[in-house]
């Protein structure tokens, strides 16, 4: 079967530094909430931002009428005064919703930062506000307050449908004006000590009420917009995952060609010259032509297996045959396949503890298939000469298979190569080990659906040791 790659010192044309960056950005578009959360952040600065920037048209003209309206029926420095005090928080307000703007969205400290400052521009706004309705409470007396309640329940609404991008900013605005909102009615009950059928006590009760409704609306509009932010997570997962798909449909055409197009060229290459009848003479020599092309043919072979196991795979069709079986036999049998191989190469293949009775409730020949993509693969990485050792261990209640190598060894951090999908990606003619980067992905895929692990240890210049476990069979 086709193996991975152990190593990224042969020649690639697409480096291994690219492919581990790609393997980074599938698993992070599905499981890395942290990076959402910042991401969700930096956009709630920029929306909070990009909304109220239209809308100080608006507030300057809602400022402008209530000065007016307070200087002509109250007192004007007490409307002058509260003018400035808006004027000066505006100021504010709009430097740093610029600056934002301008920002380049990068950097979760400085969303931090932004935020912070928006929120003191908030409690300076909201402080003005606030002031400004106390005063034309206070300069009303004991009475109703219809003008100050009003200007802050236009305050509480703006707040809770313009401030929902920033919860923290729409929090501490609503909670000022909801005390401010309290304290007029309470003062005047507390001065007065009215009895309950009082307008007075009628006044606090409409105040709570318009709370509650304040309240509401602005629970409603966070809402909204926290469901459209969830909306905009899931679209940008998606569209990384497809970008990511994109790519390793690329890396799938780039070594499907590379692993049909160079045997497919020998094939057609030893058959024509068979074809020209210029070896008749030569047996030898046509001996190894067909020697040649019938390797070849076991390639193309392999290659189509493993992409129909794939796709047997990927859509959940392949089928399993469980039945209980010795670990031995199942070993023994696989080195006998792949002794050749090795032999080609002069390399020992040691059972080690042969005598081992280790039963599992397993699809015999797709655990063979497993063990025939390790042994390969070790086979493949060896230098000639050297030696695989087959070993059977058990832990805590299951059993398994080692097959250890003493070749060149993988480089740390590379278990998403190992395992992926053609991530062993050289596609060069010159790649010195051959392969579909295809055998450890679905030899991992067959043992997690027998309920069982599979990983590896490695050490550079000193070999990797491969292991599956599996439940033990009790029987």
């Amino acid at each position: 079967m086709s193996e991975t790659t152990q190593s990224d010192q042969s020649p690639a044309r697409i480096p291994v530094r690219e492919i581990l960056d790609l393997a980074a950005r599938i698993v992070a578009a599905v499981t890395d909430k942290n990076n959402i959360r910042s991401g969700r952040l930096i956009r709630q600065v920029k929306d909070y931002a990009h909304g109220g920037h239209p809308l100080y048209l608006m507030r300057q003209s809602m400022y402008f009428g209530s000065s007016i309206l307070a200087a002509y029926y109250y007192c004007v420095e007490v409307a002058l005064l509260c003018f400035a005090l808006s004027q000066l928080t505006e100021f504010l307000d709009n430097m740093v919703c610029e600056n934002v703007i301008q920002w380049d969205g990068k950097g979760i400290a400085r969303a931090i930062r932004f935020r912070n400052q928006l929120l003191t521009t908030c409690v300076l706004s909201a402080a003005a506000v606030g002031t400004f309705a106390i005063l034309i409470a206070q300069i009303e007396g004991e009475t109703w307050h219809f003008t100050p309640l009003v200007f802050l329940l236009a305050a509480g609404l703006f707040a809770a449908m313009n401030n929902h991008q920033l919860p923290m900013v729409l929090y501490t605005r609503l909670v000022i004006y909801g005390s401010v909102f309290l304290y007029i009615p309470l003062r005047d009950i507390w001065n007065v000590r009215p009895p309950l059928h009082s307008g007075l006590w009628l006044q606090l009760f409409t105040v709570i009420f318009v709370l509650f409704f304040v309240t509401n609306c602005a629970s409603i509009f966070l809402h909204l917009y926290r469901i459209n932010l969830d909306r905009l997570d899931e679209l940008r997962i998606e569209r990384d995952k497809a970008q990511a798909a994109f790519e390793l449909k690329s890396q799938f055409v780039s070594v499907v060609s590379h692993e049909l197009r160079t045997p497919l060229h020998s094939i057609m290459g030893s058959l024509s010259l068979l074809n020209t009848g210029k070896l008749v003479d030569h047996p030898d020599r046509a001996r190894k032509m067909v020697e040649i092309a019938h390797t070849n043919s076991q390639r193309l072979a392999t290659l189509i297996d493993d992409l129909l196991d794939l796709q047997k795979l990927e859509a959940e069709q392949m089928s399993y045959d469980f039945v209980p079986f010795n670990l031995t036999d199942v070993v023994n049998e696989t080195i006998e396949s792949v002794q050749g191989v090795a032999e080609s190469k002069e390399i020992k293949i040691r059972f080690v503890n042969p005598a081992v009775n280790q039963v599992v409730r397993a699809d015999y020949s797709k655990i063979q298939q497993v063990l025939t993509n390790l042994m390969s693969n070790a086979i493949k990485f060896s230098d000639e000469g050297g030696r695989i050792d087959i070993r059977l261990f058990t832990n805590a209640g299951r059993v398994g298979v080692e097959v250890r190598d003493y070749g060149m060894g993988i480089p740390d951090g590379s278990r998403a190569l190992v395992f992926g999908k053609f991530l062993q990606v050289d596609s060069s003619d010159e790649r010195t080990h051959e392969g579909s980067g295809l055998g450890l992905s679905i030899a991992e895929q067959i043992v997690v659906a027998h309920d069982g692990a599979i990983d590896y240890v490695s050490e550079i210049g000193k070999g990797t040791s491969f292991m599956f476990e599996l439940p033990a069979y009790e029987g």
